[in-house]
């Protein structure tokens, strides 16, 4: 197993949930998965490693 922090790290996570909304606001529902996709794939770059990754896909798949 990799090292992927499942619990929570986030001081403000409500703050940071509601950025995420703000993001969403005006958009179009492909937009929107556009800016998803776009975001998802920043965070992947900012990780870095393959495992953790891999271990993200598994757990977002429940």
């Amino acid at each position: 197993m990799a090292n992927l922090t499942l619990t929570r790290n986030i001081a403000r996570a409500d703050d940071v949930y509601q950025q995420l909304i703000d993001a969403h606001q005006g958009k179009s529902k492909p937009e929107s998965d556009a800016f998803n996709a776009r975001l998802i794939l920043i965070l992947m770059n900012h990780i870095g490693d393959e495992a953790v990754i891999a271990e993200a896909l598994a757990a977002a798949e429940g």
